[in-house]
């Protein structure tokens, strides 16, 4: 029986351990200070030879928990004492035959509490064994709805995480009612402090970014609502990449012709006015000095015609000296002969 029994007590403190270890916040329950003190029928019932069982019933506050209720059930199952936790939260089973008894919290007495799962607890003659027990908040039930922006549609293929402070705790997907639900580990009387973030949106719509925080009460349902709108249809022009001249057209004439496209400076070239002078024949026509002296221009240049003059006067000058020294030579010639 000994041997058995204490067979018993190990899977009873492994029992104790699972259940209290998912709490955050939360000591395992435990045989050690602080310890209920025994009472005086408890003391000599286990001078007769029985035990007995002491329960203080806490919260992961450290708040004493009153009217929880508990039930022992001997090694067959049939329960061999009950009671209600008092308002210190204490309940003692007396005159309990030594032996290994299931304990087991029917309820918690509060609505922001949760039982904790069966274990089991050793007797042992002549003593008390006290057990602090913690019974865990409440999770907060949490429902999901993802809807068009527009038309209020529920969406499915959504998916959100939610988390606290840099941990996410749970992740949640809507299905074909656009709809989800979990629940979440609260760890205050006040409540828990969470945040809401989308990471898949569903098919056609934009994500929704920005997270959302919130906060949930123990036992108490929470609705997250998140709203999507639909992808643009026409999405904004984007420039891509191709073998074309980066180059674009102006509506504005250029001063300047692209290298790469011959012809271009007769087409853009600004057409001058017919008769006007460009800027650089004015600049010549003023740089230009006029000749020094020059004479009147009456319509025709005499120039020739007086080169002409000259040459004809001086040719019958000539002419004239000519006839003038042959005129003495003929007239000594007539008279020598007529001497003779």
């Amino acid at each position: 029986m000994r041997i058995r029994s204490a067979h018993r007590l190990s899977a009873a403190a492994v029992t104790v351990a699972t259940a209290t270890g998912a709490l955050a916040l939360a000591p395992a329950a435990s045989a050690k200070t602080p310890e209920p003190s025994p009472s005086t029928s408890a003391t000599a019932l286990s001078a007769a030879g029985n035990g007995s069982v002491t329960i203080l019933k806490k919260d992961p506050g450290g708040h004493v928990l009153a009217g929880a209720t508990f039930t022992v059930l001997d090694s067959i199952g049939k329960q061999a004492a009950s009671g209600t936790t008092d308002a210190e939260g204490q309940l003692t089973f007396q005159d309990l035959a030594p032996g290994v008894y299931r304990l087991k919290e029917l309820s918690s007495g509060s609505p922001l509490h949760e039982v904790i799962d069966d274990q089991d607890v050793i007797v042992t003659p002549g003593a008390d064994t006290p057990l602090t027990i913690i019974d865990p908040f409440k999770p907060a039930s949490v429902r999901l709805k993802v809807k068009d922006d527009k038309t209020g549609k529920l969406l499915s293929g959504s998916t959100v995480n939610i988390g606290s402070g840099d941990k996410t705790i749970l992740t949640l997907t809507t299905g074909s009612d656009g709809a989800a639900s979990g629940k979440l580990p609260i760890n205050s009387r006040t409540g828990s402090d969470f945040w809401v973030m989308q990471v898949k949106a569903p098919a056609g719509y934009e994500i929704y970014k920005p997270s959302k925080a919130f906060k949930a009460k123990p036992g108490a349902p929470v609705t997250l609502t998140v709203t999507n709108a639909k992808t643009a249809t026409t999405p904004p022009p984007t420039e891509k990449p191709n073998n074309k001249p980066t180059d674009k057209p102006s509506d504005q004439p250029s001063d300047r012709t692209a290298p790469d496209k011959p012809g271009q400076e007769e087409d853009t070239s600004t057409p001058s006015v017919s008769g006007t002078p460009t800027s650089d024949e004015t600049a010549a026509s003023i740089a230009a000095p006029a000749p020094a002296r020059s004479l009147a221009h009456t319509g025709a240049d005499a120039t020739p015609w007086l080169i002409g003059g000259a040459g004809v006067l001086i040719a019958a000058g000539g002419g004239a000296l000519c006839v003038a020294r042959r005129r003495p030579t003929d007239n000594s010639t007539d008279d020598g002969s007529t001497a003779s």
